[in-house]
């Protein structure tokens, strides 16, 4: 017998009708020898509902009695859910968060799980009825033991700790799509399923938009390597498994807060090349990666910052062993690149840096936790450690240092993550799909970031972490974060640009914050774009691809798409372009990997 969550989510449970048609499926699972708990959303639009009412009320609600008020939507699902159970004779009984122990911190409206006392649960299976449990909300472990909520996607994240918590066979996520698609089908119909998909892979997509999983829930299937399976709720279509490797012992107190960081990573096997002074406009990546592909050469990290006139710089990593190589195609090719600067063509100029090392911190836990790649920056500044590159993605951010500085870097990094070891990098991610999937696995499109660029930040040890902490403190979280490889000395001192997104609705804090703080730290202007979108490809297939960079600026190139930033990670390659331009990037990426059928895919109704 299996024991199975399943998780319903508002549109599933939207109706009476549908409401009946759960129940059915709920049944029918159970009567195949099962043991199940369900985790039910609101009905429909119900959340919507209340937030208008609360607005109606107040235009400024307090966090708490939102806390009370839209824990109610969920509580009407379970009741009707567990009445539809009961009248075709299956036992069921209803749970609210409170009811079932699944206890939060003391933060409203986007309080994270500390734990789950499964007792109950588990006694109400052993009597062989189904439990069906409020997602969405839980109970503070406070004294006063005040009700809170989850924030978006809690529906998500209770069914998979209550997963984790009962050490369940698997979870299942049922929603209104058969499962995970190459990307959002609104936007390109042609999108197509996905068999299979690791969670390495899902927490990058999750994290760029795609609506199916919030990456809260993924990130504790990864934790606890439970296994997920994205199903739609309107068919019998098996969906889509995401498989998470074996993950290591764990405790199941302090669930969601337990450390982020599971590793420190080092690798003092790579050399860097940068291109200073590359025209801004389209085509120029394409033309330069386009040539590194043809010519085999493998590239690791690569960073396009802000540009500075029409100018932009280009930095790219590559292993020791074909520096050389890589040496050689950039001289080829700067050639022709040439800038204009006051009436005259300027040649792009190659800089090659042979003795550095990168140094990574790895793991699922730092989603959402604006802290962690600031505390990495301050760690790295109190050693003296100068971050020459930065790379971010939702499990890893990685720093380009000198390699004299490593092995200090790696060791203060253990001491202030409290890792026992720290690994060589290793091919990533720790396990890899089938050699038949295609490199590149999704596209997604995120059109809810803003740019800010600080213009001439001493190139100091300690600059980046004054960033981020300042920020950090706040609770605004970074996405990309990009390092300009130019430098301009100013009063004796090297300066570089730094440039990062950040959600939209944070960007004009963010960016009073940093210009309160540029006077005391010495950078110069700090500037806002609220126009972009970011476009990404992920996949794990791609890592020893050197050809699927090249692709996705080929793409852009061709519809005289822009690049204006461009940050790697192992599995993930993101581009911030024009907003008028983001759908028509997705689209063109899309065709370009031929992730697209013959079918078009249609949203139910």
């Amino acid at each position: 017998m299996a024991l199975i969550v399943q998780k319903y989510g508002g549109s599933s449970v939207g109706s009476v009708e549908r409401i009946q048609a759960v129940a059915k499926r709920v049944c029918e699972t159970v009567k195949a020898g099962n043991s199940l708990v369900v985790v039910v959303s609101a009905m429909g639009k119900t959340t919507d509902g209340l937030v208008k009412l609360a607005s109606e009320i107040s235009p400024h609600p307090s966090k708490r009695e939102m806390d009370m008020l839209l824990s109610t939507g969920e509580q009407v699902s379970i009741a009707l859910v567990s009445m539809a159970l009961q009248q075709i004779g299956q036992p069921a009984i209803s749970l609210t968060g409170a009811q079932v122990g699944i206890v939060t911190e003391a933060e409203h409206t986007r309080a994270r799980i500390l734990h789950i006392a499964t007792q109950r649960i588990e006694k109400c299976l052993e009597e062989g009825r189904v439990v069906v449990i409020a997602g969405f909300q839980g109970i503070s472990s406070t004294e006063e033991l005040e009700i809170t909520t989850l924030g978006r996607g809690g529906s998500d994240t209770s069914a998979v700790a209550i997963a984790a918590a009962l050490n369940a066979d698997k979870c299942e996520i049922y929603t209104d799509v058969p499962g995970i698609l190459t990307t959002d089908p609104r936007l390109v119909p042609e999108a197509q399923l996905m068999e299979q998909i690791t969670s390495d892979e899902m927490l990058e997509l999750a994290s760029l938009g795609a609506k199916v999983l919030h990456p809260r829930a993924v990130e504790i299937a990864r934790n606890y390597g439970v296994r997920l399976v994205v199903r739609s709720s309107w068919t019998d279509h098996p969906g889509t498994i995401v498989d998470s490797p074996q993950p290591k012992p764990r405790s199941l107190i302090n669930l969601e807060i337990a450390r982020p960081v599971d590793d420190v990573q080092f690798d003092t096997n790579q050399a860097k090349i940068s291109l200073l002074r590359v025209p801004d406009k389209p085509g120029i990546a394409a033309q330069l990666f386009g040539e590194i592909a043809r010519q085999k050469v493998d590239v690791d990290l690569i960073i396009q910052s802000i540009h500075e006139g029409n100018t932009n710089d280009i930095a790219f990593t590559v292993m020791k062993r074909i520096l050389k190589k890589a040496e050689a195609v950039a001289s080829a090719i700067a050639p022709a690149l040439r800038s204009s600067n006051h009436g005259e063509l300027e040649e792009a100029e190659v800089m090659v840096q042979e003795q550095i090392a990168k140094v990574s911190i790895a793991g699922a836990g730092m989603i959402g936790r604006p802290g962690v790649a600031a505390e990495m920056f301050a760690t790295l500044a109190r050693k003296g450690v100068n971050i020459k590159m930065i790379s971010t993605s939702e499990v890893k951010v990685s720093c380009v240092i000198d390699s004299a500085d490593c092995d200090k870097a790696v060791t203060a990094l253990r001491e202030t993550f409290n890792i026992e070891e720290s690994i060589p990098s290793s091919p990533y991610p720790p396990f890899s799909p089938s050699s038949s999937q295609p490199p590149v696995r999704g596209v997604a499109l995120d059109m809810k970031q803003a740019r800010l660029g600080i213009r001439r930040v001493p190139d100091l040890p300690g600059m980046a972490g004054k960033i981020f902490g300042t920020l950090a403190d706040n609770k605004i979280s970074v996405d990309m974060i990009i390092q300009s490889q130019r430098c301009h000395v100013i009063k004796g001192i090297p300066t570089r640009d730094i440039a990062f997104t950040v959600a939209r609705v944070e960007a004009k804090q963010a960016q009073e914050l940093l210009q309160k703080a540029a006077i005391e730290c010495g950078w110069g202007e700090v500037v806002l774009d609220m126009e972009i979108a970011k476009v990404s490809v992920v996949g794990a297939g791609m890592v020893g691809q050197p050809g699927v960079a090249a692709k996705m600026f080929t793409a852009l190139s061709q519809e005289q798409i822009n690049i204006q930033m461009i940050t790697t990670s192992e599995i993930k390659i993101s581009c911030v372009v024009a907003e008028d331009q983001g759908v028509k990037a997705l689209q063109a990426i899309h065709t370009a990997f031929e992730l697209g059928g013959k079918e078009k895919f249609v949203m139910p109704t």
